[in-house]
């Protein structure tokens, strides 16, 4: 009779704010258009769509096409992710469907970046509601605020003036939180 395995642990990770920085994209993107300086401070606890002087900013950018393709990489992350496979099943989630540019680039994006995910392990959706893994690591409230599982807010300007998930400044924060957790 063979033993059954233990079922792993599993995790959903956010890709926009979370493994993509998209708050310093938003920033290069309107300071381009603009030729204006910005302050990142003032996008602290404000809805991304309301940090810029232009409200119609950032909307634009997400619907350019190349914006999500040219996303530059949150530090730690790819190590993070690489780390976090070896004791967790790890699925990229990425609510994809609201901006149709974003499907292929974001795919090109993850072949890019974090070319030892497999294809099964990403996941891009409409609703993250669906995603039924053990956590969530994701930036925005209204995925955190309806996931079955156990939510992890990864610190953003947006969500600063929310302490009601349990908030990851980083990605060593939270490899240190899965450690202590680790199945042996």
């Amino acid at each position: 009779m063979t033993e059954k395995k233990p079922r792993r642990i599993s995790i959903a990770v956010d890709m926009d704010g979370v493994l993509a920085d998209t708050e310093t994209h938003f920033i290069k993107y309107y300071e381009t258009e603009s030729g204006e300086k910005f302050d990142r401070s003032a996008m602290l606890g404000i809805p991304e769509s309301q940090s810029f002087p232009d409200k119609t900013a950032v909307s634009r950018y997400v619907n350019t096409a190349g914006f999500f393709r040219t996303l530059p990489l949150i530090g730690g992350a790819v190590q993070a992710i690489h780390t976090l496979m070896k004791d967790f099943d790890v699925y990229i989630v990425s609510a994809a469907m609201e901006y149709p540019l974003s499907l292929y680039e974001k795919k090109l994006w993850l072949e890019e970046y974090f070319p030892f995910v497999h294809w099964k392990n990403i996941v891009f959706c409409g609703d993250k509601s669906i995603i039924k893994t053990d956590f969530l690591i994701d930036d925005h409230l209204k995925n955190l605020d309806n996931f079955s599982g156990i939510p992890l807010m990864f610190t953003a300007a947006h969500n600063m003036n929310y302490n009601h998930h349990q908030r990851m400044n980083n990605w060593e924060e939270i490899l240190a939180y899965f450690r202590s957790i680790r199945q042996d």
